[in-house]
């Protein structure tokens, strides 16, 4: 009797209600009766609120470049700053995002922080019809904007819980990739609503700056406040908390005394860095370079691309290996630098859009494919090293599994905190070496030089026969 209470009490039961106390995913009786349903419908309520935590994230990345078109009369140094801004607080608040969803529950957490971006939107949309706002007005919303950027910490955090390993790489790679989407499709459909009266006389009036052109760029914000409102209350009612997943900020910090912590940081800055902050400043140093372009046309191809091979990287690396697809990822990426510096203006050369655009959409191409393959390095090293701890009897092998996934996700967390740094210090390196040389020569040869630590690391560390942890 006693046997056969026990072997029931480990039945798979229908979760019901938001809070989940019973969640086991690598269970694979679990997880084929019960588990994958209930994950699988948490991830796609998750995506388009990252998506569009995205969108707001980047609106700067659009509008600083309309703004005078609009009739406001800023410096380029100062629109590379409103470009910038949101990446610098979206990855400050990345830090503690990171560490949210297991004291909050992910589905509180994703329906009020998506609801949060009701904020900026609408104070954008009054902000932009006024010529005369300041632009310490501008600069409060851009650093609101980056409420979206610290939503991708507890998305990515929230959905490693409820998949088993050997989904989480392709998982991880969907919630990302597609949520990614979200940049590209600010800046195809910004350009395309800043042209029309989209909400009538509802929306306010049109800006005309100095050539006379009518602009309702009003629209760039508002046109998210009612998708942001539907999806925060999908969240709000048709995800879950799980209890597994609870840990107090005292257990998470932990993972600051890890090395391979710091080392993933380091790494994912190659990556997502490099597309969030291609996203910021491919606008606005393609006006500088090629003036008679309008790089509005083009902005979204690149973040696009990036954003649909985020999954791939995730895929390659659960199939190969994060390890070696991260370390010839940055290879790469070094080279397309070199291709990008080719098709620069040099002197009296014009240099060549088409080339400078062909090998920046690679750029994030490969961005995004090194995204999905680093975060797929750092659940499989957390595991390893608990795994490790278990074979030398430091703890059980349930406790090591537990650990280990809570670690992981701090750290998966944490390192896109750092980063989204990349966002802000990619168009100031841009703007700085304009402003210092005429030329962007100066901050494409750093990034070079960074990639090439990137692959230094990730070869000693992770990718060579006797690394400490092959991944």
């Amino acid at each position: 009797m006693t046997s056969a209470k026990a072997a029931g009490r480990q039945m798979p039961l229908a979760p019901r209600g938001p809070l989940i106390n019973d969640w086991r995913p690598e269970d694979a009786q679990f997880w084929a009766s019960t588990g994958r349903r209930v994950a699988t419908r948490n991830l796609w309520i998750s995506i388009p609120a990252l998506l569009l935590a995205f969108a707001v994230w980047s609106l700067f990345s659009v509008v600083a470049v309309r703004l005078n078109s609009a009739g406001f009369r800023f410096t380029d140094q100062q629109l590379f700053l409103l470009a910038a801004l949101p990446s610098l607080s979206g990855a400050t608040l990345r830090i503690f995002f990171s560490f949210a969803v297991p004291v909050f529950g992910g589905r509180r957490w994703t329906a009020l922080s998506t609801a949060a971006l009701l904020v900026p939107c609408v104070w954008l949309g009054v902000a932009v019809q006024n010529p005369h706002t300041p632009y310490g007005v501008f600069l409060a919303i851009a650093l609101l904007c980056g409420i979206g950027g610290g939503n991708f910490a507890s998305s990515m955090c929230n959905i490693s819980f409820f998949f088993p390993k050997d989904q989480q790489g392709t998982a991880l790679g969907l919630n990302a990739g597609l949520g990614n989407v979200g940049v590209s499709l600010l800046q195809f459909v910004a350009p395309l609503v800043a042209g029309i009266a989209v909400y009538g006389a509802w929306g306010g009036a049109a800006q005309h700056g100095a050539t006379g052109e009518a602009v309702w760029l009003q629209n760039a914000g508002l046109v998210w406040v009612p998708l942001l409102a539907v999806v925060a209350l999908l969240a709000w009612f048709g995800m879950n908390d799980l209890a597994s997943a609870r840990a107090s900020l005292a257990e998470q910090a932990v993972i600051f005394k890890r090395k391979h912590n710091w080392v993933m940081c380091w790494l994912y800055l190659g990556t997502f860095g490099s597309f969030i902050g291609f996203s910021a400043a491919f606008s606005m140093l393609s006006k500088t370079q090629f003036p008679a372009i309008n790089p509005l046309q083009y902005a979204f191809i690149g973040p696009l691309v990036g954003a649909l091979s985020r999954p791939l990287g995730g895929w390659l690396a659960d199939r190969f290996g994060g390890a070696v697809i991260s370390l010839w990822n940055y290879v790469v990426m070094a080279a397309l630098i070199g291709a990008v510096l080719v098709f620069l203006p040099h002197g009296a050369a014009a240099g060549n859009f088409w080339g400078f655009l062909g090998a920046f959409v690679l750029l994030f191409f490969f961005a995004g494919l090194g995204n999905g393959s680093t975060f797929r390095m750092i659940p499989v090293i957390f595991r390893t090293e608990w795994n490790r701890r278990a074979a030398r009897g430091e703890a059980s092998a349930e406790q090591a599994m537990r650990e280990a996934g809570k670690e992981a996700a701090a750290v998966v967390g944490f390192s896109s905190a750092v980063g989204a740094f990349g966002g802000f210090f990619i168009p100031q390196a841009f703007g700085l070496s304009l402003s210092v040389s005429g030329s962007a020569e100066g901050a494409l040869f750093a990034f070079v030089a960074y990639y090439a630590t990137c692959v230094a690391a990730t070869w000693w560390w992770y990718a060579r026969r006797r690394a400490e942890v092959r991944c």
